[in-house]
């Protein structure tokens, strides 16, 4: 069966050109072919055409049958560009651009309009997602798309969404506000309240509440202990649970106590063996002292030493010239009134 392209040829409104060849169709044949040819387009195939050799009547539905089909075919590459550079290459803002009239015109304009409401809650999606991304949680996609509400599977995301940066503000605002209580103002005890998190959320908030609470355990028991020490109470210690950094400072402060004990426990013996029972030559004994706190003992030993010789020397003199013997003298050296 001869077939030509016809696309943009002139009616002939049932008359041939003159000069022109002229190949009548029989009646059952022109309508055979036309059946064909509709149910070819039926099964999506627009590359079928019929004869323009047809005379008359027929030849003028031979020419907008296939004006048609052609038109057909041009509606399918522009939608197929569309949907490759829109769909595949992700050029959301990309529409189609045929130029065709009456319900064609209506169809790509369709198209474009679904390709727009597909493409805004994806664009939406990404300008807030991409906010979120630099640190910016004000913003939040649109439930409504010029003036039109966002409905279905596009409304539940918008709401997912915006619900998910709304927690995220609010977990960022009470991290926020727990970091700079106890970290800044020293105000212990603080706690993060996230409602409704879940998952990782509920994970970090756990984090930073179990952050807080164990430093301000910590810190609330070095300072009982410290402020203990201060009022001369040497009988606490730091007892709460703690490692690195931590854990060195509790050893370090309950190292402090211990010699703090030490040091006082070994200077009421020997005052009390000098002072008051009168046992000369007790010198006290703290190890592991350093710095101020072996000055300390030294200068308690020191003087303990000194009050031995000076009361020891006094007491030969004493006993010597009881006894008659006026030879000896005080020998130790000796200042203030003890050399007068």
């Amino acid at each position: 069966m001869p077939t030509a392209a016809v696309a943009g040829k002139a009616k002939t409104n049932g008359k041939r050109e003159p000069g022109k060849s002229v190949a009548a169709a029989a009646p059952d044949t022109a309508k055979r072919q036309l059946l064909t040819a509709l149910r070819s387009v039926t099964r999506g195939d627009f590359t079928v055409k019929l004869p323009t050799s047809w005379d008359g009547i027929d030849g003028d539905i031979a020419e907008a049958f296939n004006e048609m089909v052609t038109m057909d075919a041009r509606m399918l590459r522009e939608i197929e560009r569309i949907s490759t550079v829109v769909g595949h290459d992700g050029r959301l803002g990309q529409r189609a651009e045929l130029r065709v009239p009456g319900s064609w015109g209506d169809k790509l304009v369709a198209i474009n309009r679904l390709i727009d409401d597909l493409t805004h809650p994806i664009a939406e999606t990404s300008r807030v997602l991409g906010a979120v991304a630099r640190g910016d949680l004000s913003q939040q996609m649109a439930l409504e798309v010029d003036g039109r509400p966002l409905k279905g599977e596009f409304l539940r995301s918008a709401r997912t969404i915006n619900a998910m940066v709304d927690q995220l503000n609010a977990f960022a605002g009470e991290v926020t506000r727990v970091a700079r209580e106890v970290g800044s103002e020293g105000i212990l005890g603080g706690q993060a309240h996230v409602r409704g998190v879940a998952g990782t959320w509920k994970d970090l908030t756990d984090s930073v509440n179990s952050m807080a609470g164990t430093l301000t355990n910590q810190i609330r028991n070095i300072a009982d202990v410290t402020t203990a020490v201060a009022n001369g109470n040497l009988s606490k210690k730091i007892t709460v649970e703690a490692r690195g950094e931590i854990l060195q400072l509790k050893e370090t402060i309950n190292t402090m106590v211990d010699q703090l004990n030490t040091f006082a426990a070994e200077v009421t013996r020997v005052a009390r063996e000098v002072g008051s029972e009168g046992r000369l030559g007790g010198q006290a004994d703290v190890r592991g002292v350093a710095g101020t706190w072996k000055d300390l003992t030294d200068s308690v030993n020191t003087m303990a030493g000194n009050l031995t010789s000076q009361v020891r020397n006094i007491a030969e003199v004493t006993t010597a010239v009881a006894k008659g013997d006026l030879s000896k003298k005080i020998t130790v050296d000796v200042r203030g009134r003890c050399s007068s």
